[in-house]
C-alpha cells in the first residue's frame, strides 16, 4: 500500500508547510564481530535495524529510550561519523547518506552537533574564540579577519556569554557555560538542523533548565529544527513537540508529545513514563517495574522484540514482528495489541482508567 510521506507511520505528524527537512528511511547500523584481531566477522550488533523518521523545519522530534537501545546510533549515522549499513538520508529533498566525503562537506554546515560533555568536546589547547572561529574557516563564511571577529561575537551573544570571554580557555568555564560554547559552535556554520547527543544529561539540574530554556528560544529565533536524544522524559516532555521511542534498534511509537505523555500505545513507552517523577506531591503514578534485562542486540528475540519483559505478551509477540500501525491522538505503535477488541486491549484499558 502506498503512503504519502506526510502521513507514513514512521514518519509521524503531517509535516508543516510541505516537505520535511529531514528524512530518515529504513535506517540501519549493523556493527560487525570480528574472531580476533585477523579473525573474520563472527556475527554483528544489530544496534540500528531500520529506523524511519522525519523531522520539519522549526520543529523538534525527541528520540528517547533505555540506555543501549541505539538512539546515540542514530544520530551518529546521520552525521556520517560512520557509515549507515542500509537505509536512507535526505536532507532538505537531497540523498546524503551515500555522499563522497568531498561532496558532504558543504552539506555539513547544515547540519550541527552538541554532545553530552562539553568538556571533552572542546580542544582544551584553543581558547573560545578561536573554536568559534574554526568552523566559521571551514565553511568559508567570513569576508575577511574583521568579519571572522564580529560573527565570534555576535555567536557569543546568542548563547548568553559575555563577548569578553572569546580570549578565555574551555577550563575557565563552568559546565553550563561550556555547553553554550558548544552550542555557539553547532551555530558556527549556521545550520538548519541540530542533534543534540543527550546534550544536558551530564549538567546540574538547575543548568539542565537554562540549556534547554536556551535551545527553545534559538529554535524560535532562528527557526531551527533539532533532534533531541535523551533519556530524561521530564524534560523531553518540557520542549518537544513529537517523540519517537526506541527499544533494541526499533521506533515502537512516535507521536505528538501531548497524546503520548497522556495516553502511551505501547506498554514500553507505558512503562517508561510510569517512572517519572510525578511534579504534584501526592498525585498518584502506578510504576511499572520490567522484568528481566534489555535482550542482546547480537541475537534480538523474534517476533516482538519487546516480548521478553512485556506484561501483556501473547503468543502472537513470541511469532510475529508488529509493524508501526496508526492509532489514536496521531500516534503510531508498531503493537498486536491493537489487533484484539477494545475490551481486551490492557492499554486500551489502562487510558480509560487514567482518564
Amino acid at each position: 500500500m502506498s503512503m504519502t510521506m506526510g502521513t507514513h507511520p514512521q514518519h509521524g505528524a503531517p509535516q508543516r508547510g510541505g516537505r520535511p527537512l529531514l528524512e530518515v528511511n529504513d535506517l540501519k547500523k549493523h556493527f560487525p564481530i570480528r574472531a580476533g584481531f585477523f579473525g573474520g566477522t563472527t556475527g554483528h550488533v544489530y544496534a540500528v535495524d531500520g529506523v524511519s523518521f522525519n523531522i520539519a523545519k522549526g520543529e523538534t522530534l525527541s528520540l528517547v529510550g533505555e540506555s543501549g537501545c541505539g538512539k546515540s546510533t542514530v544520530g551518529k549515522a546521520l552525521l556520517r561519523l560512520f557509515p549507515p549499513t542500509a537505509g536512507q538520508v535526505v536532507l532538505d529533498g537531497q540523498r546524503i547518506d551515500d555522499l563522497s566525503q568531498s561532496a558532504l562537506r558543504p552539506v555539513r554546515r547544515r547540519v550541527g552537533v552538541v554532545f553530552q560533555d562539553p568538556f571533552s568536546s572542546l580542544n582544551p589547547r584553543m581558547r573560545v574564540k578561536d573554536l568559534l572561529a574554526e568552523p566559521i574557516r571551514n565553511f568559508g563564511l567570513a569576508r575577511d579577519g574583521k568579519d571572522l571577529d564580529e560573527r565570534v561575537a555576535r555567536l557569543m551573544d546568542t548563547v548568553r556569554l559575555p563577548r569578553d570571554a572569546v580570549n578565555r580557555w574551555p577550563h575557565e568555564f563552568s559546565g553550563g557555560q561550556r555547553q553554550r560554547i558548544c552550542i555557539a559552535r553547532a551555530l558556527a556554520g549556521e545550520p538548519d538542523l541540530i542533534i543534540c547527543d543527550e546534550a544536558v544529561s551530564a549538567l546540574d539540574v538547575s543548568v539542565k533548565a537554562q540549556i534547554v530554556n536556551l535551545l527553545q528560544d534559538l529554535q524560535r529565533e532562528l527557526g531551527l529544527a533539532l533532534l533531541f536524544i535523551s533519556h530524561d522524559l521530564a524534560i523531553v516532555e518540557h520542549m518537544t513537540h513529537r517523540v519517537a521511542v526506541m527499544y533494541l534498534g526499533k521506533i515502537v511509537e512516535i507521536g505528538p508529545r501531548r497524546s503520548l505523555f497522556a495516553a502511551p500505545k505501547h506498554p514500553y513507552t507505558e512503562a517508561l513514563l510510569s517512572a517519572v517523577p510525578v511534579p504534584e506531591p501526592g498525585a498518584g503514578r502506578q510504576r511499572i517495574v520490567l522484568k528481566g534485562d534489555v535482550p542482546s542486540p547480537i541475537n534480538p528475540p523474534k517476533g516482538c522484540r519487546f516480548h521478553t519483559r512485556c506484561p501483556y505478551v501473547f503468543d502472537r509477540c513470541r511469532s510475529d514482528e508488529p509493524l508501526l500501525k496508526q492509532t489514536e491522538g496521531g500516534q503510531w505503535a508498531a503493537c498486536h495489541l491493537h489487533d484484539l477488541p477494545e475490551a481486551r486491549n490492557p492499554l486500551a484499558r489502562s487510558v480509560a482508567a487514567a482518564a
